[in-house]
């Protein structure tokens, strides 16, 4: 809740994890899908490289992150990607990001 402790709307929520994600992740890094998603071509077990956070405008409902494609980068929600191996800054903002929404909470 520290990351959205002074959000007052949606996008305050948004720019609160957009920011915090930033700071903490470390990237690259590598992940293994761990659900399925309609809206991504993931299929659970795939082990992919994550290279960046997608633009914070494509972020303003979900969090996204940038993955090597075939040929070349494509934008995955975050919430469907367990980190393998990652800094342990990288592993407690993804754990603390897959809590929030477990919780209920969205932008």
């Amino acid at each position: 809740m520290e990351v959205v402790v002074d959000a007052y709307d949606a996008s305050e929520r948004a720019t609160g994890w957009f920011a915090y994600l930033e700071d903490k992740l470390d990237f690259p890094f590598a992940a293994r899908c761990s659900e399925r998603r309609a809206i991504s071509p993931l299929l659970v077990g795939d082990e992919v490289e994550v290279l960046s956070l997608a633009p914070a405008e494509e972020c303003s409902h979900e969090m996204f992150v940038m993955i090597r494609w075939e040929h070349g980068g494509l934008g995955v929600p975050l919430a469907q990607l367990e980190p393998n191996g990652a800094s342990a800054d990288t592993e407690v903002a993804v754990a603390d990001w897959r809590y929030w929404l477990a919780q209920g909470y969205e932008f």
